[in-house]
């Protein structure tokens, strides 16, 4: 059964000499960057970044990192970072595609699964805020469940 996607989005960068290694290829851990950038411009374009985050009262740390590596990406190389989030109520869980932005070849798949946790108390929340939900939910590629 297919994973139902409330929203997409699609991040792409050149990837640049510092991520490479003496074979030219991306180090396997600056992926983890990868999808970090991609995140970072999907929340900035539902403005519910870090720095909102903290003004609602909430972190949002990572729990859960899964990646599977198809392909290498090299030196110079145009990249797009394509994610799909398909958690919204109880978590934000994303999932990710990195692939090479001219010929859409499959470079590398993951998944983030991060949860809010009140700056407060210190404690996990078992559904996310309010906040968070009306920001999704008014993305223009929002699809309801």
């Amino acid at each position: 059964m297919a994973k139902h996607v409330y929203c997409r989005h699609s991040t792409e960068m050149e990837v640049p000499f510092f991520d490479v290694d003496a074979m030219h290829i991306v180090w396997h851990g600056h992926y983890v960057k990868y999808l970090e950038v991609a995140r970072c411009a999907f929340l900035n374009e539902i403005s519910y970044d870090y720095n909102e985050m903290k003004r609602q009262g909430f972190s949002w740390p990572v729990v859960q990192l899964n990646l599977k590596y198809v392909k290498p990406a090299v030196f110079g190389q145009k990249v797009r970072v394509d994610l799909a989030v398909v958690e919204i109520e109880s978590c934000l869980r994303i999932d990710y595609t990195i692939v090479d932005a001219e010929n859409g070849k499959k470079l590398t798949k993951a998944s983030t699964t991060q949860v809010a946790v009140s700056l407060e108390s210190g404690e996990m929340q078992f559904q996310t805020p309010d906040s968070w939900l009306k920001a999704v939910r008014e993305h223009h590629s929002f699809q309801a469940a």
